[in-house]
């Protein structure tokens, strides 16, 4: 229980350093839907998972979204969804340091302490890792509970349910779990598992996930492969990569953007010393890598999108690979002769890391800069919908967005369907209101991104007229008996 209690302290103080050293955060698109899903359901709606370019429902995050649904109530100022928004970003950050600790006792456990040290603090000061922790994206929690099922593996090999169980409810994240969850299953059977009633309880375990995702998508959609389909879709609409083509070429840079040189240099000689010499030790590691990286390409052959996240895993892995470059040398045996080589290499790398820190604290200020910037938008937008009546509401509907980012977070605030807030890219409007941004930059920086196709921001609709404006909003008005 006092250990419990202990290591309960110790994540909620990382997890505030962390926050403290990002300085905020904002849910991101994909979970904000799921907000708004959970609140849907909650309210006993049909959920509206068909809308244009909406995101993939994942089953976990939709369950949260319910169970935050009574946070989502309106504050004293009128906006509906802060509630939620804050619970999601502490789990957020609590997601994000007990990544930090499953590194660490990774590295802990197959080599020593220093290499577990090393790791959690690569992978917890990358740039991406940290913008995708402060965003709320569902992969942090995901890859932290896929290393948590190769650390219970780790203690106590061949452990059977507790490794399945975790990677089950992986696989209502993401559905890569049920790529290791089958591999597993394979591994007991070669490891001599033999006993039929086990393997059926072992086996109903592992189609869990993808059992329910299926269940989930019907019952919320109408079809038990809508997450699929419809993730397929928004890729060729929005054009994103796809495609085992372009995995060769994808794979090494995204891999390089979360890790950067340094760190790279020192997995790939951690990689190859531990195999020469601890080959026990680096084996699991190994395993892990080359499972994330096949199931990284099924999901390119599956005709979805190449994102940077999907490749956090192998990411995680490297920085203990590289922690292993820099103190693996340590589990050798005292006085044992290939200890002074791997040493030698150990301070090229640490060397190399502490040469590439300036870089890596500016990495880090950008993104406390770009958090700002898009918390004080946010802010500027939030404000026409806390003041009552409200410039924004759900009186006058539809409410008019340049595309489609903004829809769920005015569907969080306005209590609104998102089909009730509308994308002018997508559709015209002829009544409501229109939330347009105030200049180039604001549109920049909030609501485009570089690899969108349609980057013009549309005026007004006819017969709109200005209603209210700040540093970073227009919002245009035609509602009835205005």
């Amino acid at each position: 229980m006092v250990r419990a209690a202990r290591f309960t302290a110790a994540l909620g103080a990382l997890a505030a350093a962390l926050w403290l050293l990002v300085g905020r955060g904002l849910v991101n698109y994909d979970t904000l839907y799921s907000l708004v899903w959970g609140r849907q359901i909650a309210q006993g709606q049909a959920p509206d998972i068909e809308v244009a370019l909406a995101p993939t429902p994942h089953p976990l995050a939709t369950l949260a979204g319910v169970l935050a649904a009574p946070l989502s109530m309106a504050s004293d100022a009128g906006v509906h969804g802060e509630g939620a928004q804050t619970a999601t970003l502490v789990l957020a950050f609590v997601a994000l340091a007990l990544l930090g600790w499953v590194v660490y006792a990774l590295g802990t456990a197959w080599f020593d302490p220093w290499v577990g040290v090393l790791a959690a603090a690569i992978i917890l000061t990358r740039r991406p890792v940290l913008d995708f922790g402060a965003r709320a994206y569902v992969d942090i929690p995901y890859v932290a509970l896929v290393l948590g099922a190769l650390l219970v593996e780790t203690r106590r090999p061949r452990a059977g349910l507790p490794v399945l169980a975790l990677l089950a409810v992986a696989g209502l994240i993401r559905p890569e779990a049920w790529l290791f969850s089958a591999a597993y299953l394979a591994y007991l059977f070669w490891r001599g598992e033999r006993d039929p009633g086990r393997l059926v309880r072992l086996a109903a375990v592992a189609a869990s996930g993808p059992l329910l995702w299926a269940l989930a998508d019907w019952a919320l959609a109408g079809s038990p492969l809508h997450s699929l389909t419809g993730t397929r879709d928004n890729a060729a609409t929005l054009g994103r990569v796809t495609g085992l083509d372009d995995v060769p070429v994808t794979v090494p840079r995204r891999l390089g953007e979360i890790l950067r040189e340094p760190v790279l240099l020192g997995a790939v000689g951690g990689l190859a010393l531990s195999w020469w010499w601890l080959r026990d030790r680096v084996r699991p590691a190994i395993a892990a890598g080359v499972l994330a990286l096949a199931a990284f390409c099924v999901l390119a052959a599956s005709g979805l999108p190449i994102l940077g996240r999907y490749l956090l895993l192998p990411a995680a892995i490297g920085a203990i690979l590289c922690g292993a470059g820099a103190f693996g040398w340590r589990s050798l045996p005292e006085g044992d002769p290939r200890r002074r080589p791997w040493a030698w290499f150990g301070l090229v790398t640490l060397v190399a890391l502490l040469a590439f820190v300036p870089s890596q604290i500016g990495r880090i200020g950008d993104l406390r800069d770009a958090l700002r910037i898009q918390d004080r938008i946010q802010d500027d937008l939030r404000a026409f919908v806390r003041v009552p009546p409200g410039v924004l509401d759900a009186q006058c509907t539809p409410v008019g967005v340049p595309n489609h980012r903004p829809i769920p977070l005015l569907a969080l605030w306005l209590d609104a369907p998102p089909e009730r807030v509308v994308s002018l890219q997508e559709r015209s409007i002829v009544r409501g209101a229109y939330a347009r941004p105030a200049t180039a930059r604001v549109a920049r920086d909030y609501v485009l991104d570089p690899r969108d196709r349609r980057k013009a921001i549309p005026p007004p609709p006819p017969g709109f007229r200005l209603a209210a404006a700040n540093r970073s909003w227009r919002v245009f008005r035609r509602c009835a008996g205005e």
